[in-house]
């Protein structure tokens, strides 16, 4: 009989990590998937991305509507309840063997709390790591703490876990499904991607991804418009937006956003791009602008910059590429003159990814067909 593995997505972000690992879940003759598509991905607001997982050929087995139609912290919190209340009946009715969540996001916490107390064991991908910035932080340990196999992406992370108590031989060290996800997907050339997004490159292009700082001490609405005044200043720089996630206030910045693009035309804006048009548009930008966990996890891969602004992906391991900056309009165009400056571009060709250099998906999936799950629900904490 095959183990059911029930995976869990909620947003484009972390489906683009998890896809060659429900890939290889499917393809396993002693594994059987379980897909559950909850949170933006059935949202028309943030592209319906759902339609490039049934493009992708995975059969979605329940989808969650949860998210309601408001981005303030009492509505992120009762969608938050309508998701725990959703995973009750579907963890009943699919009994899968083992829960497999990726990440931070606050209905992967919804889903976690839903698998703990149906008594169903958890296996959480990329624990162990930082964003200081965001709630998501005590959200992913939160996680961990809920989980009973981890798969980290680096030493780093592997220690960070055993810190919160957890077994060591059940913490797997397996790098960065970024990484994989590059390495596996089929890019497009230039003038493929064009007509695909509907883009013409300039001399020079920037990808900006910008995500509300749920703990910072500026509103996110001061720091996107003091990146959008900074890019405002560049229009020697084409621009290519991908618009933020669901976040709280994240619809205020989005608003910002689609202003400057009907403003500036050498800006675009996209709800979503899907991981393979996003993916290749790496490959012919010169960097990547905001706060995206995509700058320090993908971009490294392509030798490009990445402009980190603000705290929010704060403690996460960065290459030498990464450029830190403070939420300010002078701070970011500072920033953006030394990701353009000669000395930067030289350093750019011996950039080394901290996340590896691929094999995550392949390691996770020969990993879950042979550990054992017998006893597995009941955990010790491991003191250091």
């Amino acid at each position: 009989m095959k183990r059911r593995i029930c995976v869990v997505t909620g947003s484009r972000a972390e489906y683009g990590l998890l896809k060659w690992v429900m890939s290889g879940v499917q393809a396993s003759d002693s594994l059987e998937l379980q897909l559950v598509v909850t949170g933006t991905h059935l949202s028309p607001e943030f592209g319906l991305t759902y339609q490039e997982i049934e493009r992708d050929g995975f059969v979605i087995d329940r989808k969650l509507e949860m998210l309601l139609s408001s981005d303030t912290g009492q509505g992120v919190a009762k969608s938050m309840g309508l998701c725990l209340l959703g995973f009750a009946d579907i963890l009943h009715d699919l009994n899968p063997d083992l829960m497999l969540v990726l990440g931070d996001r606050y209905e992967i916490l919804a889903a976690t709390s839903a698998a703990l107390v149906s008594r169903i064991p958890v296996a959480h991908l990329h624990g162990g790591e930082k964003t200081e910035g965001a709630f998501d932080d005590a959200i992913r340990h939160a996680v961990s703490k809920m989980s009973h196999l981890h798969f980290v992406a680096a030493e780093e992370y592997r220690v960070r876990v055993i810190q919160l108590g957890e077994a060591p031989e059940k913490i797997y060290l397996v790098g960065g499904l970024g990484v994989d996800s590059i390495k596996r997907t089929q890019l497009l050339g230039k003038e493929e991607l064009e007509q695909a997004i509907d883009f013409r490159f300039g001399k020079k292009n920037l990808m900006v991804t910008f995500h509300p700082e749920t703990l910072g001490g500026r509103s996110s609405a001061e720091q996107m418009q003091a990146l959008l005044d900074a890019l405002a200043l560049r229009q020697d720089i084409s621009v290519i937006f991908s618009l933020p996630n669901a976040d709280n206030d994240g619809r205020v910045m989005s608003q910002l956003i689609e202003a400057h693009v009907a403003r500036f035309p050498n800006a675009k804006a996209y709800k979503s791009l899907g991981q393979q048009n996003y993916l290749s548009t790496l490959q012919f930008v010169d960097g990547v602008l905001g706060n995206s966990s995509s700058g320090l996890l993908e971009a490294p891969s392509f030798n490009i910059g990445t402009i980190n602004v603000g705290e929010r992906q704060g403690g996460r391991l960065r290459a030498a590429s990464v450029i830190d900056c403070e939420p300010t309009e002078a701070a970011i165009s500072a920033a953006i003159e030394q990701l353009y400056s000669q000395v930067f571009i030289s350093s750019l060709s011996s950039v080394q990814n901290p996340y590896g250099d691929g094999g995550a998906a392949n390691k996770i999936v020969s990993i879950l067909e042979s550990v054992n799950l017998d006893g597995l629900l009941k955990k010790s904490f491991v003191d250091l």
